[in-house]
């Protein structure tokens, strides 16, 4: 069954580990996942971006498989199913579709409006018993060939978000999405403890894990940070171990054309990325 991300962030927060979001695509992706994270025990997030929701036929469907999943692989450990930089209709739509938790990304409106829209969200998600993530700061990336530096969010902001009563709160840290460029300045741990000293025990999450080494992010969960999303990390493991089956001429060979034959290397590269990810995150034995 389904559950809300607040308590097993909560725990995370508290006992200095964080829970990894990792974002879904389809139904290799989602069992993958599923499978690593219980057979490590740890707690797990399964993110679905508005369109990796379009692209798996909407949010109902996504329900339906991972609720089925969970029964058919008789899953023991917390999973919450979340929806990732939701608009505001987006949100609404996975409320009513049977996720268990929802971000809206409100970053990009001014922050009474972000407030206005964020106060209505957590009314709804209170009585269903759902978790929400409101971000402050646009997170960089790239769009459209142009990549945004990553903006550090303002503290203030932070704590008028936080004070609405959401569960979590993603604020840039000068993080961005996909691969970080070779003049990337890193995290900047100013922003973050100054957040973390005005939310208090608000979880903290980061967008954006992709590429950031190890030494900083073991840095941000000793300042708060319980949440860190991955995403670009499992697409480049199953695009590199599906170009080595290819390659190697084994879709050629035998029923090697079967798709659960080519899907199954990109698969075990997921679960391998799911894994170190644990590891690294501290999230592993912490569901038992």
């Amino acid at each position: 069954m389904l559950v809300s991300a607040k308590e097993m962030l909560q725990k995370a927060k508290a006992g200095h580990y964080a829970v990894g979001q990792f974002n879904i695509n389809n139904l290799e992706w989602t069992k993958a996942i599923l499978l690593t994270a219980e057979e490590l025990k740890s707690p797990v997030i399964l993110g679905v971006s508005e369109g990796a929701g379009k692209y798996m036929c909407g949010y109902k469907t996504v329900v339906g498989m991972v609720n089925g999943m969970l029964e058919e692989l008789k899953i023991t450990v917390p999973v919450a199913l979340h929806l990732d930089h939701g608009s505001y209709e987006g949100c609404l739509k996975c409320i009513e579709a049977g996720f268990s938790s929802i971000m809206f990304d409100g970053s990009h409106y001014p922050i009474e409006e972000n407030v206005a829209k964020t106060t209505e969200l957590v009314k709804i998600v209170k009585e269903k018993g759902m978790s929400l993530e409101a971000e402050v700061g646009a997170i960089g990336g790239e769009e459209d060939g142009v990549v945004g530096k990553g903006e550090c969010a303002d503290p203030n902001e932070c704590k008028a978000i936080a004070d609405l009563g959401v569960d979590m709160l993603a604020a840039g840290i000068g993080n961005i999405h996909g691969k970080y460029p070779d003049n990337w300045e890193g995290l900047s741990f100013e922003t973050l403890d100054a957040v973390q000293q005005l939310t208090g025990e608000m979880p903290l999450v980061l967008h954006g894990g992709t590429g950031i080494p190890d030494d900083m992010i073991q840095k941000a969960i000793s300042l708060g940070v319980a949440k860190i999303n991955v995403n670009t990390e499992c697409q480049l493991s199953f695009a590199a171990a599906t170009r080595k089956y290819i390659e190697e001429g084994k879709d050629e060979k035998g029923k090697g054309y079967d798709p659960r034959k080519l899907l199954a290397p990109g698969f075990e590269a997921i679960k391998e990325t799911v894994k170190e990810k644990m590891e690294l995150f501290g999230s592993v034995g912490k569901a038992e």
